[in-house]
C-alpha cells in the first residue's frame, strides 16, 4: 500500500530540483519504498566516487553471455567515453542495496528470474518516485542483465521500453572499486549458503 507520504508527492504539483541535494527524510522514504522490492539500503554520495574504466567494458565484450544479446547491455549501451559524458553532467547520485540467499544465482530458473525482475522493478520505481518529487533528470543504472523478458527481442524493439535501463557494468562503472571507494565492503558469493548482495545507482542532479 502506498505512503501517506508517497501519495502526497504524486497527487502534488512539484517544482523541478537543480542541485539542492536531497534530504535525509526523502532517503527514509525511498528506503520505506523499497523494501517491497528487497531494498535495504539507500544512500546518496557524488559521482567523482564512481570509478569508470574501459576494462569493465571489456568484461562484458569477453565472458559474458548477455553481450550482443540485450538492450540493457553492450553494444546497446553507450561506450565508455560517451558513459563519462553523461556521468560528467551529474554531481550527484543515490546507491541502492538489496541482499537474498544466492542459492539459485547460477541456475537459470524461474526463481531467480522472479527475483532479479524484482529487483529490476524496485530501482525503476525509486528512478520515477524521484523524478515526480522534482528530480527531472534522475536516471537508474541497475544490477545484473535485464530479466524482464525471458529472452530479450535485440535487436528488434523492446517489449517494456519505459522499463529499459543500462546496467551499472554496461556504463562501465568499476562497482567494485567505487564500493571500495563509498567504503562499502563487500565480497563475492561462493556458496549457497551465502548472501547475495545487488547493487543499483540512480544518477540523481
Amino acid at each position: 500500500m502506498e505512503s501517506k507520504n508517497a501519495a502526497a508527492t504524486r497527487d502534488k504539483v512539484v517544482t523541478f530540483r537543480d542541485k539542492c541535494g536531497i534530504s535525509q527524510a526523502l532517503i527514509d522514504e525511498l528506503l520505506r519504498m523499497g523494501r517491497k522490492f528487497g531494498i535495504t539500503t539507500v544512500r546518496s554520495f557524488s559521482v567523482d566516487k564512481l570509478i569508470i574504466e574501459d576494462w569493465v567494458n571489456l568484461k562484458c565484450r569477453y565472458g559474458c553471455a548477455s553481450f550482443g544479446t540485450s538492450w540493457c547491455c553492450p553494444p546497446a549501451t553507450p561506450e565508455p567515453d560517451e558513459a563519462r559524458r553523461i556521468i560528467s553532467e551529474y554531481a550527484t547520485a543515490l546507491l541502492l542495496v538489496g541482499q537474498r540467499e544466492c542459492a539459485d544465482f547460477y541456475r537459470n530458473n524461474r526463481k531467480k528470474r522472479e527475483d532479479a525482475v524484482r529487483y529490476w522493478k524496485g530501482i525503476v520505481a525509486t528512478e520515477r518516485f524521484l523524478f515526480l518529487a522534482g528530480y527531472y533528470k534522475a536516471f537508474a543504472l541497475v544490477s545484473s542483465t535485464c530479466s524482464l523478458c525471458k529472452q530479450c527481442t535485440y535487436p528488434d524493439l523492446c517489449r517494456f521500453p519505459q522499463e529499459k535501463r543500462p546496467t551499472i557494468e554496461s556504463f562501465s562503472i568499476d562497482l567494485i572499486g567505487t564500493l571500495h571507494n563509498l567504503g562499502v565492503t563487500t565480497h563475492v558469493a561462493k556458496h549457497s549458503e551465502d548472501a547475495f548482495k545487488y547493487y543499483g545507482l540512480v544518477l540523481l542532479e
